[in-house]
């Protein structure tokens, strides 16, 4: 369930980063509370996610499906470049994205602490 929070957060972290191009600087008044709403509504989901995927995981994974589907919708919407450079600076960091989640348990647990009591002081 936490990478489907973390994929929703990042998902909703495309939807406020291109909704920013649509504030004009926060001066839309509508497009600017969507905007704040979504935000809050990424930054809500990246927390659960982070119930029980390490930070820095799901803080990079976060932040690369936000660049690498901000960059896409870019090129979508607003006509930003498509060259090769470009995609394969893209595929890098999705290939990144694939190996931090390869890499990571869906189980993942805090290290017990020492048991001090089984090994007293001498």
């Amino acid at each position: 369930m936490a990478w489907g929070y973390l994929l929703l957060a990042g998902l909703l972290e495309i939807g406020w980063a291109v909704g920013l191009k649509y504030t004009e600087g926060f001066s839309r008044p509508i497009p600017t509370v969507i905007t704040i709403v979504i935000m809050i509504a990424s930054f809500f989901t990246l927390s659960l996610a982070l119930r029980d995927i390490p930070l820095g995981t799901g803080y990079a994974v976060w932040t690369g499906i936000g660049a690498v589907g901000t960059a896409i919708a870019g090129m979508i919407l607003f006509g930003e470049s498509r060259d090769a450079i470009r995609l394969a600076c893209i595929a890098v960091i999705v290939s990144g994205i694939v190996g931090l989640k390869l890499a990571s348990s869906e189980n993942t647990t805090q290290p017990a602490p020492a048991d001090t009591q089984s090994n007293p002081p001498r």
